[in-house]
């Protein structure tokens, strides 16, 4: 952990809480060591910027880690759909080669 980063991120935040990237920053450093405080910031960032394209794929990633299988599934279609309607072509190339692996590894275990 890094406290001082996080301590920095969320100075950042509440200098500046419309900017969604301390919050995408945040959840990211959770990820790595407190799942539940990362989901916390993900969907804060996901429900207060839902057209920042990069949190989708990591909290896609992060649903699968928490075996949250149908929330990683619709993070996966929403974000493509941010991605596309932003013509974020880099975005959505990552969003799809991942989604397709989520599908082939989660097919015959989850009833959607």
């Amino acid at each position: 952990m890094n406290a001082s980063r996080i301590e920095q991120l969320k100075k950042f935040l509440k200098n500046d809480p419309q900017d969604p990237f301390p919050l995408y920053a945040l959840a990211l450093e959770y990820q790595k060591f407190d799942k539940k405080e990362a989901k916390k910031y993900f969907k804060n960032l996901l429900e207060s910027h839902p057209e920042y394209t990069p949190a989708y794929y990591h909290a896609a990633h992060l649903w699968i880690e928490l075996n949250e299988i149908s929330q990683a599934k619709g993070c996966f279609e929403k974000g493509i759909e941010v991605a596309e309607r932003n013509q974020d072509s880099l975005a959505l190339r990552e969003l799809k080669n991942a989604y397709q692996n989520f599908l082939f590894e989660w097919e015959d275990e989850t009833d959607w």
